[in-house]
């Protein structure tokens, strides 16, 4: 059987790399000169560093799958990070984050002690929703909504309540705002904001406590090259910078595709890993998306790299507004650039001395904004200075006459590269758009296409993909 694979992202590739080892013959046609989506670097030529994803969950699930690939610890080296990050709100105050739950109670009783028992008791619902949420949703494909709405996932979503907002979940746990943020941020995560992502959710702050966050030495793009190599040695065939304009469709099933080319090449299935409601600018002769979708929050990022290495920092470290609902809530229903914007740094020399050369290293900042934000250079480059001089501020003294390189992304930048709507992490994690009120793997209607990646069910996150790559490839093997 022949299997095509529209899209060489973090899915496309380990779709395409577990499949062959199945007996497919799989073809990538990927439109950028790389493979890699999402998972790239940013570069001057001198500074690296990632351009997307940075902080590692799940790392079990991640070398798992890594594992079925044909990478094993020897070749994908995760360092785990201890503590976890700091969170520096606005009023000087700075909450650090730990993995061990007896040394987040102490930091608790130091600074919110009222809370202390509400976090013993967040802890332990968690991770019972934890436990149901990945064997009921993570582990499943939903061809069918009523596999969905089964009882027993609507009486555990009732009973848990985790079908209300992250907002409303934490307040039954937590007296003080400022832990609540720290509980609630994690939505960001997934390009979500805590007053519209349901409780379900809350498992990412959970987890990370149970199995910490972690670093790919190197960078998270280096899994790419490593991937790639694997797919070319396993017989997978790669064609670069070859976009697809056409996905032919005949008596719902589907035929063959069109290169950019003009070149028609028959396949017996097809695996689409775009941003999935981009798949009607392929389809000609069917509508796709039956339903619109909303897209994530975006971001702008700035990349930063600097001749000095500030060691004394966490590489993780979250800077929250004064009034960081109310900045969520402009992220979720403005287009404008926020005036109180929270903002994330990685700063990888703290971790992996070897990420930057000797007395060199790079920043990355990344401040959720509206998938809609349209602002002019100048507004933009202000806001950035903004940002920076903040985190000079608080974190990162000198930083300014320090900087050597500058290079910012917006969501028409991530939208003129084929992210949904400029958002940055795919369709929006809404319970609207959750589970089977996502777009599923396989397409409802025509037979033999497929799809896979962050806007398509069970949702985004680098291990989140790869394991919709891995039930994708069940579900092929399940349909011959």
């Amino acid at each position: 059987m022949s299997i095509a694979i529209v899209g060489g992202g973090i899915g496309g590739l380990t779709s395409a790399i577990l499949l062959r080892k199945k007996g497919y013959d799989v073809t990538i046609y990927e439109k950028e000169d790389r493979l890699g989506g999402r998972m790239t670097y940013e570069t001057d030529g001198e500074h690296v560093i990632d351009q997307g994803p940075t902080i590692v969950l799940l790392p079990n699930l991640l070398r798992e799958i890594l594992a079925e690939c044909g990478l094993n610890q020897d070749d994908v080296e995760l360092i785990r990070c201890d503590p976890l990050y700091d969170i520096h709100y606005a009023d000087g105050t700075t909450y650090r984050k730990h993995q061990d739950p007896k040394k987040q109670a102490e930091e608790i009783k130091r600074l919110f002690p009222e809370d202390e028992e509400g976090f013993n008791r967040y802890l332990s619902e968690m991770e019972r929703i934890y436990n149901f949420g990945t064997k009921a949703f993570l582990s499943q494909s939903f061809s069918l909504k009523r596999e969905f709405l089964s009882f027993e996932n609507l009486k555990f979503v009732i009973s848990s309540r985790s079908y209300q907002t992250v907002t409303r979940y934490l307040s039954r746990h937590f007296h003080h705002l400022k832990l609540r943020q720290a509980y609630a941020l994690q939505t960001l995560y997934i390009g979500g904001a805590p007053h519209q992502v349901p409780a379900l959710y809350g498992l990412i702050s959970y987890s990370e406590h149970a199995f910490g966050i972690w670093y790919v030495k190197g960078g998270y793009y280096q899994l790419i090259p490593k991937l790639e190599a694997l797919a070319e040695d396993l017989g997978v065939t790669i064609y670069k910078n070859t976009p697809i304009s056409e996905i032919k469709v005949e008596d719902k099933q589907v035929k063959s595709l069109i290169t950019s080319g003009q070149k028609e090449v028959l396949y017996d299935r097809i695996v689409f890993n775009g941003d999935y409601p981009l798949i009607e600018n392929l389809i000609k002769t069917e509508k796709v998306v039956k339903k619109k979708l909303k897209p994530s929050s975006g971001c702008v990022m700035v990349y930063l790299g600097l001749n000095k290495r500030y060691l004394n920092t966490l590489t993780h470290q979250f800077f929250l507004s004064r009034d960081f609902e109310q900045y969520m809530k402009q992220v979720t229903s403005s287009n404008t650039l926020p005036k109180d914007p929270s903002c994330y740094v990685f700063n990888p020399v703290t971790i992996d001395p070897e990420s930057a050369k000797s007395n060199k290293s790079t920043l990355y900042l990344l401040i959720p904004v509206s998938s809609q934000l349209d602002c002019d250079q100048n507004t933009l480059e202000q806001f950035v200075d903004q940002q920076i001089k903040w985190i000079e501020k608080e974190a990162f003294p000198g930083l300014t006459e320090h900087i050597e390189w500058k290079s910012i992304r917006t969501p028409r930048d991530a939208e003129s590269e084929g992210l949904f709507g400029g958002g940055s992490f795919g369709a929006a994690p809404h319970l609207n758009q959750l589970g089977a009120f996502r777009p599923q793997l396989t397409h409802p209607s025509i037979k033999g296409l497929y799809a896979v990646g962050a806007s398509v069910h069970p949702g985004g996150g680098i291990p989140i993909v790869m394991q919709g790559a891995r039930l994708l490839v069940n579900e092929i093997v399940k349909g011959e």
